[in-house]
């Protein structure tokens, strides 16, 4: 990791497709100059491609979750680009179904992200790869850290969307205290 941020303007929109596996079908060009990847290079390729180790996983099982569900999240994700700059974003993304209902892949559509609710994110991520840190594979690390973050958010008073919404709604971000 470089330690460089990358940014993007507050009118832009970085916006993916994946299949059901989570391997991109599409990549619109303001992804590809941001995470510094070709269109070729992403195509095909597993979403992670861009998982910064900053996100903790417990966050990326939560989205899972919710989207196998055929519900939509907003989260907030530090992503890592090609040369290993990375690039924070305010998600969305959201299930698509077919004629039946069935889920035939994702759309994730990513705006630039408030730096107050950044850096409250970071405080919370921080504690809980502190959680993840101490266990060896990624299954262990979100099983330990998911409680840890529900902990956190009944600590709160409120659910991850209402978290995620006051960070976005609130320059100032939520009242984080360590998880």
């Amino acid at each position: 990791m470089t330690g460089v941020e990358r940014t993007f303007e507050e009118d832009e929109i970085i916006v993916s497709k994946t299949d059901t596996k989570g391997r991109i079908t599409y990549a619109n060009k303001v992804f590809q100059r941001v995470a510094q990847y070709t269109e070729s290079e992403l195509l095909g390729k597993a979403h992670s491609i861009v998982r910064h180790p900053g996100m903790p996983r417990c966050v990326f099982r939560y989205l899972w979750m919710t989207i196998e569900a055929k519900k939509e999240i907003f989260a907030y994700v530090i992503n890592r680009c090609k040369s290993g700059d990375h690039y924070w974003v305010f998600a969305h993304v959201t299930p698509t179904l077919d004629h039946h209902g069935r889920i035939v892949g994702y759309h994730s559509s990513r705006r630039k992200p408030a730096r107050d609710a950044i850096a409250t994110a970071e405080k919370v991520y921080g504690e809980l790869l502190k959680v993840e840190q101490r266990h060896r594979t990624p299954r262990e690390q979100w099983e330990a850290s998911l409680p840890v973050m529900v902990q956190f958010l009944e600590q709160q008073g409120m659910s991850y969307d209402e978290w995620v919404f006051s960070l976005a709604l609130n320059n100032k971000g939520a009242r984080a205290r360590a998880a």
